[in-house]
């Protein structure tokens, strides 16, 4: 049996002891630090670059991209007329490796991991980022300032990153949040920003049981992975946020393909739900259940896929997320672990259990982890998708009027176009003894312009902190801005940023709007909604 690999998808909590006679490491002085090797942070970094600043780069795990190289193949564009500048290069490049020299149609937006992450690598290197990589925040302690001002990074070796500009790229924010930046963490009310969508989703067609599916045993003893409920009242406020999970590339090409294996700390009673529901699947829907039935696989090159959550049971992991943003390191580790296990177990659970329909147990064994695929973890996605977690609250929050009826920005810095899309929050037992998803949002948009304040920190907290990740939004408007093109497209506009801000030695909040946009469109940059990209098609791809 293959032993499992939970422990290996998550950097080293603890740094090796520095012998008590070691100097302290020297201070490492950059113009710009960056913070979190995701893509938004590669695209920060690169951009910063290519004005002329010293930019060190840090990255807590060993890869660069996050969920661009991490899984999220199948990328989130929308409308990707509105998707321009390093961005579009980037895509562009990608698409280059397969012999395509436009992106004029969906399945040239779309890559296989190891493609990306060499890209990221290649631009870097280019452009003399110097990057380090396993370099995590101290946990306590991670951030000096003086006054409203960040002056270094302390990672948890002990070494100094002292900078001019910093931007926190990381999914978790935990820059911001040890600069004392204020954020928020799970659903406003409806009645917060007089948002329609905000809140508890009383309603949520999809991602749901397609008939009723009863959670109790024959004990009513509740099932594993649904919580006891009471369901709070629509639109209500709460601290929760939308699931997280793996994606993996999967392929059918047997020369590639590894089998499936059963994880170590496997509990095939945690489906229980599942089974039930897949018992009854035919009998409900007239169809036998195959692995599209409870996944969503997304297809491109050399016979692989992107497989996300699809339906009432899949890999979303509902509820386990909720706790993520503002927990400890050794938490999240828990978190990140569990995750792994339930994405591990859920796919062996489909390929072997005997109460899973044979329909669906013969088409996941067609089905393996890439070999050449996430080598250094057995094919294993290096990324939690953490799809939202902490957001800043900021010079100006984004809402859902921002995305429907209120969609230019004089100071627009990037565009979006994505569905409002929330994944479910949490699975509850009702009254009536059935499984009901909840926290779906599906609404789709027009494109809009993304606000250069939505990434600032109010002027009386940090005055040199940039936040191209976890940005200023209430959920309902993070559920469309969160796409990883967005916060590649705004990592340009905070690179450029970051450089006028220096030269000019002023705070970041006092930037001139004019000459961000004019230096963002002279690199291509689509900022308005009269500039869309020419002969692009405008199509819908959903991420479920």
């Amino acid at each position: 049996m293959m032993r499992s690999l939970r422990f290996l998808l998550v950097p080293a909590l603890f740094a090796a002891a520095t012998p008590a006679l070691t100097a302290a490491p020297r201070p490492t002085s950059a113009d710009l630090v960056v913070y979190g090797g995701t893509a938004s942070g590669v695209m920060t970094a690169y951009s910063a670059a290519k004005q002329g600043l010293r930019v060190v780069l840090l990255e807590p795990t060993g890869h660069l991209g996050g969920m661009v190289t991490g899984g999220l193949s199948a990328t989130d564009y929308a409308y990707f007329g509105i998707i321009g500048g390093y961005t579009r290069e980037f895509y562009r490049q990608a698409a280059e490796h397969y012999g395509t020299h436009d992106l004029l149609h969906p399945t040239d937006w779309l890559s296989e991991p190891k493609v990306g992450e060499a890209i990221f690598n290649a631009w870097l290197k280019t452009a003399n980022v110097e990057v380090h990589l396993n370099e995590r925040l101290k946990e306590k302690g991670g951030v000096e300032m003086s006054g409203k001002q960040l002056t270094a990074l302390v990672t948890e070796d002990g070494k100094h990153w002292t900078g001019k500009v910093f931007a926190d790229c990381s999914y978790e924010g935990d820059v911001m949040s040890s600069a004392h930046v204020s954020y928020t963490v799970g659903r406003e009310g409806m009645d917060a920003f007089g948002e329609s969508l905000a809140g508890v989703r009383p309603e949520t067609p999809k991602h749901q049981f397609l008939f009723p599916t009863n959670v109790y045993d024959d004990q009513h003893k509740l099932l594993p992975e649904v919580d006891p409920g009471p369901l709070k009242a629509g639109g209500s406020a709460d601290k929760k946020v939308q699931a997280y999970n793996f994606r993996l590339i999967l392929t059918d090409d047997s020369a590639n393909r590894m089998p499936w294996t059963k994880p170590t700390g496997y509990d095939a009673a945690r489906f229980a739900l599942l089974a039930r529901y897949l018992k009854d699947y035919k009998a409900h829907t007239g169809h036998d259940p195959v692995l599209r039935t409870v996944t969503n696989p997304v297809c491109f090159a050399n016979h692989k896929c992107d497989f996300n959550n699809n339906g009432a049971f899949s890999t979303d992991y509902l509820g386990k997320s909720w706790s993520y943003p503002d927990a400890s390191y050794a938490e999240r580790r828990r978190i990140w672990n569990d995750h792994v296990l339930y994405t591990q177990s859920f796919f062996y659970f489909l390929a072997t259990d005997p109460s899973v329909p044979q329909s669906l147990r013969d088409d996941a064994n067609k089905w393996g982890r890439a070999k050449d695929e996430f080598t250094d973890t057995d094919g294993w996605p290096r990324q939690l998708y953490i799809r939202e977690g902490r957001r800043m609250t900021g010079a100006y929050i984004m809402r859902q009027a921002d995305l429907q009826t209120e969609r230019t920005k004089p100071d627009s810095i990037a565009m979006g176009s994505y569905n409002s899309d929330s994944h479910n929050v949490q699975r509850v037992a009702m009254p009536d003894g059935t499984a009901f998803n909840e926290g779906d949002v599906q609404v789709a948009v027009q494109p809009y312009e993304i606000s250069f304040r939505a990434i600032l920190p109010r002027p009386g907290e940090a005055t040199n902190l940039l936040v191209p990740v976890c940005l200023s939004a209430s959920h309902v408007a993070y559920s469309s801005v969160r796409m990883e093109p967005q916060y590649m497209m705004i990592g340009q506009a905070a690179g450029v940023a970051a450089s006028l801000a220096i030269k000019g030695k002023e705070p970041v909040q006092q930037v001139p709007i004019d000459q961000l946009q004019a230096i963002l469109r002279r690199d291509k940059s689509i900022l308005h909604l009269d500039q869309q990209e020419p002969h692009a098609v405008s199509r819908i791809h959903p991420e479920p």
